[in-house]
């Protein structure tokens, strides 16, 4: 197992950092147990810099034990968790774990890999794996089943969601032979050296990459990146093997999943319920909202806003919320008329008061964005001058793309109380500018089918811990999830220098000029930030909110009824 006495070069940068004043307690914790730290020991030098006293939080009582716990959501298929695209990880990463597990204070710490290290120029990550970790079967969790998943998720056969993680330091563009329909080449991708992975023994592994890359640890929690057991093939279904604390017992459609405890979790922290149940109301807010008010339900994954102050005003009833990343955004492709022309969809930004879009359609919860989908809760975020609304110099771009008449476009959403409130008001905002929009809303799982596809959609985007994260997930040319079809090759390059860079006011500067790229060319018009926010009946202990969302439901129990 690799030393974790030997300090990063990158820690000893930012504890500097921190006691000059130059970056605060949040980006150093952020950075420096990405770069190996433990979270214990950065609180710790946090509280000798500043003087405070950092005592961990103390820990709730005890849950009780048993029961059934109900839980709405979105109930998607899971046979193959490492191409998953939407929240069907709130369900599966109780069976199948994680690497690294970010918690509700944005710190990645180790779950499955206990620690790490990495070369002083970000190009070699070695993983201890926690040893007594076993899959339901009996077998020991290795370093080969880590180093199976991750290359299964960076074969392009997979067609995991994933590999927008990975793409720009772990593999290399490679011509498959083929023409598509304009007689272009077809490229795929494959991993960029045979060395790449390197077992070093059962229980620990290497990862070496093609370029500096600060996040690897924090890739390793990506919402696809989940340790399956190799011999099921990437496959998942009722009495899959898997490390968790929980088994899945019965699937019925996009209805129900069922989960029953194995009794025990390697960690020691539960599980303390008996049985979990996931019900698929994450498409009606009303029905979610109702049924979490009159007991059919116990807690809720997401809440829509406008139902918050119900569950604050309900006895019965307790609110979570915490700040994040999460967004929506009005994405164009930038390959489909008239959204190719970068004129077009500045004017489309322009159009937009993004201060009162999150007013009104996230009803004074939200933040007004920036256009650039980077969040100032990302560590390394670079104010900007305000990105006002400007009516007439979304005119007169049009005017310049040759549209002196303004135009007319359709945007697909989905029929999401905040979402239809938010696009009403652009829509009034656009109008203004001469962009006739239609609304076409429609259920969220039929939205979901076609985001990757639609011209014009509003699609919600969850937290990433990094900006860059999020950046290379949406935007890099490409990804899978890059909706929008972005490619900027200036960007691209950009991005790869800032994943690759300790240097947190380096690092800011490039972000800077990434942020700018995405205000002046950028696909998206994006109107505001939103916290995440769930809810619960106060017989259920343990549940707080994630920034991303994340329901760990080894850590929750429920009073007897």
């Amino acid at each position: 197992m690799a030393s974790r006495d030997k300090e990063h070069v990158g820690v000893k940068h930012l504890k500097s950092a921190l006691a000059d004043g130059k970056i605060d307690r949040r980006q150093f914790l952020r950075d420096s147990t990405l770069l190996g730290l433990s979270a214990a020991a950065a609180y710790a030098f946090v509280g000798k810099v500043t003087g405070e006293q950092m005592v961990p939080r103390a820990r709730a009582a005890t849950p009780p034990k048993g029961g059934t716990i109900r839980i709405g959501a979105a109930v998607q298929p899971l046979e193959k968790p490492h191409t998953y695209e939407w929240t069907q990880p709130d369900i599966t990463i109780n069976i199948n774990e994680y690497l690294t597990k970010t918690g509700n204070d944005n710190i990645t710490r180790g779950f499955l890999a206990e620690s790490w290290e990495a070369t002083e120029d970000l190009r070699s990550w070695t993983f201890n794996i926690r040893k007594g970790v076993n899959w339901k079967s009996g077998r020991p969790f290795t370093a080969d089943d880590a180093i199976w998943n991750i290359k299964h998720i960076l074969d392009p056969k997979t067609g995991s969601s994933g590999l927008g993680l990975f793409k720009g330091y772990m593999t290399n563009s490679v011509d498959t032979g083929e023409k598509d329909d304009k007689g272009k080449p077809k490229m795929s991708t494959e991993i960029w050296d045979a060395n790449a992975f390197e077992k070093v023994d059962d229980f620990t592994f290497k990862i070496n990459t093609k370029l500096p890359q600060l996040a690897v640890p924090e890739h390793l929690f990506g919402w696809p990146v989940q340790m399956l057991d190799p011999a099921e093939g990437g496959n998942f279904g009722v009495g899959s093997n898997g490390t968790g604390a929980w088994e899945i017992v019965e699937i019925q459609g996009r209805e129900k999943v069922v989960l029953k405890s194995r009794g025990q979790h390697w960690s020691g922290n539960g599980p303390f319920a008996d049985t979990l149940e996931f019900l698929d109301l994450e498409d009606n807010p009303d029905a979610k909202y109702g049924a979490l008010a009159t007991g059919q339900i116990d807690m809720v994954r997401t809440l829509d806003v406008a139902y918050a102050q119900r569950v604050k005003d309900h006895s019965d009833l307790v609110l979570s919320t915490v700040p994040s990343g999460q967004t929506n955004v009005a994405r164009m492709q930038s390959t489909a008329k008239p959204f190719d022309n970068p004129k077009v969809r500045k004017a489309m930004r322009l159009a937009i008061d993004t201060k009162r879009v999150a007013e009104i359609g996230f009803f004074g919860v939200g933040v007004g964005a920036e256009h650039h989908h980077v969040s100032p809760v990302h560590p390394e975020y670079a104010k900007l001058p305000w990105h006002a609304q400007d009516i007439a110099g979304a005119k007169k771009l049009l005017s310049e793309a040759g549209f002196p008449n303004g135009i007319d476009v359709t945007i697909d959403i989905q029929n999401v109380p905040y979402h239809l409130t938010s696009v009403q008001v652009m829509k009034e905002m656009w109008a203004k500018a001469g962009i006739r929009v239609t609304i076409n809303a429609m259920p969220a799982g039929q939205y979901w089918d076609v985001w990757k596809s639609t011209p014009f959609g509003f699609t919600s985007w969850t937290h990433r811990a990094l900006g860059v994260q999020v950046l290379a997930l949406a935007y890099r040319t490409g990804v899978p999830w890059n909706e929008s079809k972005y490619s900027n090759k200036e960007f691209d390059d950009l991005l790869d220098r800032a994943e690759g860079t300790f240097d947190i006011e380096e690092r800011r500067n490039i972000l800077k000029r990434l942020q700018t790229i995405m205000q002046e060319d950028g696909p998206l018009v994006q109107p505001f930030w939103r916290p995440s926010i769930v809810a619960h009946n106060k017989r259920v202990h343990g549940f707080s909110a994630h920034p991303s969302t994340r329901t760990f439901a080894n850590e929750i129990g429920i009073d007897p009824a």
